[in-house]
């Protein structure tokens, strides 16, 4: 879509030039050697115009090109450093990670040590009532 929009740009410039260096020439008093010279002189603008045009599309083209590349080698790079830094991160926390299930295992039958402690004295209490 972007191609089509840069050929019917190129294609208004190219037409708007002719038109225009058509006008300034048929309505410009001045002997035929001198129409003849500066059509010639015109005719060169526009192909260099056309030229430089065209290199700066080609340019354009190569750019967007390499920066694309560029962004997917990066992309890549920073995917592989992020699974990099997840695998070690996992490693680092595995080891510690048994050792906090133990700890909870703990709490867990400290509270229900707790508890039945409670429980006992609730019982012990309302049996001296």
């Amino acid at each position: 879509m972007d191609m089509a929009k840069g050929k019917s740009l190129l294609l208004g410039f190219f037409f708007g030039s002719v038109v225009g260096a058509s006008t300034v020439l048929l309505s410009t008093p001045a002997s035929g050697e001198e129409v003849r010279r500066r059509a010639r002189e015109q005719s060169l603008k526009l192909k260099e115009t056309i030229t430089e045009l065209t290199n700066e599309g080609i340019d354009l083209k190569n750019q967007l090109t390499r920066t694309s590349k560029e962004g997917a080698a990066l992309l890549r790079d920073l995917s592989q450093d992020v699974k990099k830094s997840i695998d070690s991160w996992k490693e680092t926390i595995e080891p510690h990670q048994q050792n906090i299930q133990e700890h909870l295992r703990q709490v867990e039958e400290s509270l229900k040590e707790l508890e039945e402690k409670m429980n006992n004295s609730s019982d012990q209490t309302k049996k001296s009532e």
